[in-house]
């Protein structure tokens, strides 16, 4: 059995650009995804949920790879005015066997194997790319939003897959995981971890806004097996 969770808060923006959306099929594998709007505007936050819905559909019947490449293909092309939204992305497919996951952008994939919290992503931005290839090193922070790969530019080639065996998965935007110190987000999950709806709520409220004021939308997913 399967238990999932969405949780989702609006930022300071007050226009929430982050949706996610679980789909299960009848035999019980779940296709879920978490995305999460560049930028703010009506356009933006409309457009969020049918990537979304795209993509959880799309990963459960086809494979996490498929549910990324799905959503993109809806917003692969910048429209007659130039303003079609963009996100990034990251989606899972949970069956018995464990899941398999997929992202494009900042958003992340943890596992919780009863003792001890994994990041299993990689934030495909130049603030990592600066911290693996290109010194000095303390100016990586200053790229963290410089996004290299979106659901624009999502390819086999550019998206990024990992299967993992543990039991409990989170999906999370980066108003969660950006604002919330890695520590505080393991201490909820060993809170929570038998209670999936729970920790989806605690994690998207503990976002504080940073020294300007600023919070950013805040989602996450709960996948326990």
């Amino acid at each position: 059995m399967i238990r999932t969770a969405i949780a989702t808060r609006e930022g300071t923006a007050l226009d929430n650009a982050d949706a996610a959306k679980v789909y299960v099929l009848s035999d019980g594998t779940v296709g879920a995804a978490v995305i999460d709007g560049i930028g703010h505007g009506p356009h933006t936050s409309a457009t969020s949920p049918l990537l979304a819905e795209t993509a959880a559909r799309y990963t459960a019947h086809r494979g996490a790879l498929a549910g990324i490449l799905a959503a993109g293909l809806l917003v692969a092309d910048r429209g007659p005015d130039g303003d079609e939204a963009d996100a990034v992305a990251v989606t899972a497919l949970a069956d018995e066997a464990g899941a398999r996951i997929a992202w494009v952008g900042d958003c992340r994939a943890y596992g919780w194997n009863g003792q001890q919290l994994t990041l299993h992503t990689t934030d495909q931005t130049m603030g990592q790319w600066v911290r693996l290839y290109g010194p000095p090193f303390e100016i990586a922070e200053e790229y963290d939003g410089w996004v290299r790969v979106s659901l624009h530019s999502a390819a086999v080639a550019t998206t990024r897959e990992i299967e993992v065996s543990d039991p409990l998965v989170i999906l999370t935007s980066d108003g969660v995981h950006d604002q919330i110190p890695a520590e505080a987000i393991e201490a909820f999950v060993r809170r929570h971890a038998d209670d999936p709806q729970a920790l989806a709520d605690a994690l998207v409220h503990a976002a504080r806004p940073d020294q300007d004021g600023y919070r950013d939308d805040a989602t996450a997913v709960v996948i326990r097996r």
